[in-house]
């Protein structure tokens, strides 16, 4: 027989050698909930070892994941019911609690790198990522909003600003604000295809962002279309993106490899709340291992082709690769 494959993985020197994909702390970025008050931690029961963090214990994890090599964080707030409105104006206002975390997070962490969500739904008093008119997410009154709330958070310190909230034509709106304003450096990364999917219960338990009517298929993209992803692709590289978005992570591995196969762009991956509460939940019932598949979860996003990968497991798995 002249061809045996299993030569190649005969010994773990020989495996590494000619490994294809690589997998480091590097390639992660840590999802982290921020919430109101001093030394408070409110655990997410959907989301075990996560919580919603004050502004000082969001601090202290930052440092631990930039200790481990973690590329940075993203954050995500916590917004009080009072400071909620129908436009979620309070998503501008520099004293809102997303804001001041970035500015303590950035004085810590000069090096470290702050993401911040571009979306109105933890504002909005009506659960959406956009403003609501006569029952339906008006795009073109939303777009200004979110303009200006990117504007605010990269004069906070943001490092990346990244707009989940799946309005058309928002992309080339934050870049020209940011551009105006004089943040140019500023990235963006576009959650360019953010599909309606049924994996995202435990975040917006979270957030406690879940829409109070209505529903997000209107604007995030039906998880059987595959075509439409490409054209979702070429718009926000035409309008200014830096990186570009799947999300989910694992249900959509064949739109990461497409993004990877048209795109020359860096392509994130976001391993959802869905996706990390189901690992948890399996893993302490003892039906899986754990740490072995989010591990081979993580390989298999960066083997279809995402370079960064939002996952909840970040701090876990950056301490089984070291």
């Amino acid at each position: 027989m002249r061809q045996r494959p299993r030569r190649n993985r005969s010994t773990h020197a020989i495996r590494g050698a000619v490994r294809e994909t690589t997998l480091g702390p590097e390639h992660l970025v840590l999802p982290a909930f921020v919430q109101e008050g001093t030394a408070n931690s409110t655990p997410i029961a959907s989301m075990p070892g996560h919580s919603r963090l004050s502004i000082d214990l969001m601090v202290e994890l930052c440092g631990r994941a930039a200790d481990a090599g973690i590329a940075g964080v993203a954050l995500f707030p916590v917004i009080p019911d009072l400071d909620k409105g129908p436009r979620g104006l309070s998503a501008i206002d520099p004293e809102n609690v997303n804001l001041r975390a970035v500015r303590a997070i950035k004085q810590a962490l000069p090096g470290f790198m702050v993401i911040c969500d571009v979306a109105l739904d933890p504002y909005s008093s009506d659960g959406h990522d956009g403003v609501l008119v006569n029952g339906v997410i008006d795009n073109d009154e939303t777009v200004p909003l979110l303009a200006a709330m990117a504007v605010a958070q990269a004069k906070a310190g943001a490092d990346m600003v990244a707009p989940s909230d799946m309005m058309d034509g928002r992309i080339g709106a934050i870049r020209d604000a940011l551009d105006l304003a004089g943040y140019s450096h500023v990235l963006i990364n576009s959650y360019c295809a953010k599909y309606a999917s049924a994996f995202y219960g435990p975040f917006r338990e979270a957030l406690d962002s879940s829409p109070r009517g209505g529903s997000k298929k209107t604007y995030q993209m039906d998880p059987t279309n595959r075509r439409e992803a490409l054209r979702e692709l070429r718009l926000d590289e035409a309008e200014g993106a830096d990186w570009v978005m799947v999300k989910p992570g694992l249900p959509y591995l064949d739109v990461i490899r497409l993004f990877r196969e048209h795109s020359s762009l860096p392509v994130s991956a976001y391993q959802v709340s869905g996706e990390y509460a189901m690992l948890k939940a399996a893993g302490q019932n003892g039906w899986i291992d754990y740490d072995a598949c989010l591990l081979e979860s993580l390989t298999s996003l960066r083997r279809a082709g995402a370079d960064a990968i939002f996952t909840y497991g970040a701090l876990e798995a950056a301490a089984l690769l070291t």
